[in-house]
């Protein structure tokens, strides 16, 4: 009886092999850009536009990674980026999921008015100029706060945290632990947060990329270069390396720059990507658990 379950039939069959081979095909069409900067970033320049180059590096050259990490500012940026990562993260998974546990209870007054509040923002702001009066009245232009504080809480991760408590923790739940002596403060410290790993797995890893992956506000907000991320350490780099055609002299020189603008480009989309690459894999097992619960139900 058993056998007769577990046997396929031909439709079944070829359903599993169209649906391994789009997978296989959308696999490769995500995984070979990257694959291709990274085999780019150790390639000579001619052969990249030559066409000769897709599968493995030829021309074998480290010199795009040799100027970039000959740059010591870039060593700055990489301990300035995991400090506004790490602070960021913390401060942005604590705001986010203290305000998203109370929406999430049946016994919050007025919670329907404080989410229509927090969805208007999410439609309405206030652009980018009355935004950088706001950082300058506190007093954060030119500090780290300009980065951490105003990206620390968004109401679409508070929304997806929130239908997580909902879905995930019963107010059965809570009721037989209040019956227990329990307060609201042991109960989500000891109950509810152990059994949000998922879903604050998820959240490190939005924070993490969206910290990692900013340059923009501190391209706004900061004078000193010091403070600068990975990010814009880079773009700097990157920048300064870049052909200017008023200054070009011959076109040797202008094939030359050129050359070293290409090596720098994939070297530093490289050099960007690694950290995030690395923490991926061990985050990946609460993703797709912490995503789907978090959606549905919305």
């Amino acid at each position: 009886m058993n056998q007769l379950v577990k046997r396929k039939s031909r439709g079944d069959v070829w359903f599993d092999i169209i649906n391994y081979f789009l997978l296989s095909l959308i696999m490769l069409l995500v995984l070979y850009p990257l694959y291709f900067v990274l085999v780019a970033s150790f390639s000579d320049p001619n052969y990249i536009y030559s066409g000769e180059v897709w599968l493995f590096p030829k021309g074998f050259t480290l010199d795009g990674y040799e100027r970039i990490f000959s740059d010591s500012s870039i060593w700055i940026g990489y301990g300035n980026s995991i400090l506004y990562a790490t602070l960021g993260t913390i401060i942005g998974v604590a705001v986010t999921v203290f305000a998203a546990y109370p929406l999430a209870r049946k016994d919050l007054a007025g919670k329907s008015v404080i989410m229509w509040f927090l969805l208007v923002t999410m439609f309405f702001s206030g652009g980018l100029i009355p935004t950088y009066l706001l950082i300058k009245d506190l007093h954060m232009l030119n500090t780290m706060w300009a980065l951490v504080i105003p990206g620390a809480g968004g109401v679409f991760n508070v929304i997806i945290v929130r239908t997580f408590f909902q879905s995930s923790i019963p107010d059965e739940m809570w009721e037989a632990a209040s019956i227990d002596g329990c307060s609201n403060t042991r109960f989500f410290w000891s109950i509810v947060l152990p059994l949000s790993k998922s879903i604050l797995a998820v959240m490190v890893l939005y924070h993490v990329v969206g910290f990692w992956n900013g340059f923009f506000d501190a391209l706004i907000y900061l004078n000193d270069e010091s403070k600068y991320p990975l990010q814009l350490v880079l773009r700097n780099i990157l920048v300064q390396n870049q052909v200017n055609s008023g200054m070009m002299i011959d076109v040797e020189s202008y094939a030359a720059k050129m050359r070293v603008t290409e090596l720098i480009k994939y070297g530093v989309i490289m050099v960007s990507s690694l950290p995030l690459l690395i923490l991926y894999p061990f985050l990946q097992k609460y993703f797709v658990k912490g995503v789907m619960i978090g959606s549905i139900k919305g």
